[in-house]
């Protein structure tokens, strides 16, 4: 099995260019996933032309299944709430899962923004801005047909330290009470060997993601729980978009 995360900058290439949906699905297709998890994913923002970006990869993919979950409904940066269970089909920015096998059910944990503002590092301005926290999301499948691992999750935790290592001791309690075996994939904001250590999972891929041009560190990770198979290929690719670079793990058998 084929698994990826991608943190996608809502589609925008460092260029300063226009978000283009046909860069964006063609970055996304070549991962070759059977399991591909997005964050910072737009859904109805005119920034990147009010589209369904996960909608976008998905039918670009060939996707037997996918799901879109906002942390925020509204403009990252302007005017937002937090996402709830009420806001399907609301616009909103949060976090993807685009499967190439059926998915027997979806399940959600929301998190909640740490109470302070925090330095962030904002490629347009190139320089760092006091931002404040935002809410957080996990989206977690549960694959069809015996698969292994049999469920899968995404999230992008918060940039304030500390406080992303508490949500990501929470997610992952919580997802090791929905199947046998899991993987974690997303952007943590948490460097190296960080996430292994404050989780207690095994670190599926070793490989510098950020910043994309010339990484010189790993946030974003695959974190495995339970009886999976081998680890057979670890990529870190750079695709036509994003700050970020992609992460690949090639699991052994179907």
């Amino acid at each position: 099995m084929r698994l990826a995360t991608f943190n996608i900058l809502h589609g925008r290439a460092l260029d300063g260019g226009p978000v283009s949906t046909e860069r964006l699905v063609e970055a996304c297709a070549s991962l070759d996933a059977d399991v591909l998890a997005l964050q910072e994913v737009d859904r109805g923002q005119p920034r990147s032309g009010g589209i369904d970006q996960t909608a976008a990869v998905a039918e670009g993919m060939g996707a037997a299944a996918w799901r879109f979950e906002p942390a925020i409904v509204g403009e990252p940066g302007g005017r937002w709430r937090p996402a709830g269970d009420d806001t399907e089909g609301d616009g909103g920015y949060g976090v993807a899962l685009v499967c190439g096998r059926p998915v027997r059910a979806w399940h959600v944990l929301r998190l909640a923004p740490a109470a302070m503002r925090s330095p962030v590092f904002v490629p347009g301005r190139r320089a760092f801005v006091l931002l404040p926290d935002e809410p957080r999301v996990v989206l977690a499948a549960e694959l069809d047909g015996g698969a292994n691992p049999s469920v899968v999750a995404s999230t992008h935790l918060s940039f304030v330290p500390v406080w992303n290592a508490l949500q990501l001791r929470r997610a992952t309690r919580w997802l090791a009470g929905l199947g046998p075996s899991c993987v974690l994939l997303g952007d943590t904001n948490l460097p190296g060997a960080l996430p292994g250590l404050v989780s207690g999972w095994q670190s599926l891929a070793r490989a510098r993601t950020f910043p994309a041009d010339q990484p010189s560190m790993q946030i974003d990770h695959a974190l495995g729980h339970g009886p999976l198979p081998e680890v057979v290929g670890v990529d870190a690719p750079r695709l036509a978009l994003s700050d970020h670079r992609a992460l690949v793990v090639e699991l052994a058998g179907g």
